[in-house]
């Protein structure tokens, strides 16, 4: 177990660290106009974070205990495929759900 003077410590950087980081860009940046390199480069910032929030849960899920599952790899896979091909990401959402559910059910 973590010290309570340990814990708050950490806790009160990590705030001060997140407020400093927006305060960054909203404060200091915010309005100022902004080079065309850097807007472009901001565009692909939820296409960067998206992949790395659900690769973790897809590679080494926590319902299996770590182990890799068919199931959650062909709902990827269909995910994917189906943004891939129809652009469209409510239609891959959906049929990556429905192809985990559909997965679950089927294997266990």
């Amino acid at each position: 177990m973590i010290d309570k003077s340990d814990l708050w410590i950490i806790i009160i950087a990590m705030g001060i660290g997140s407020f400093g980081l927006r305060f960054l860009f909203l404060g200091l940046v915010g309005d100022r106009e902004m080079p065309p390199w850097v807007l472009r480069h901001l565009r692909y910032t939820a296409v960067a974070v998206l992949p790395g929030l659900v690769a973790p849960l897809v590679l080494w899920p926590a319902a299996t205990n770590g182990q890799p599952d068919p199931a959650r790899m062909a709902a990827a896979l269909v995910t994917l495929g189906v943004g891939y091909f129809t652009k469209n990401v409510l239609a891959a959402i959906f049929s990556g759900a429905a192809t985990l559910y559909l997965g679950l059910f089927l294997l266990g």
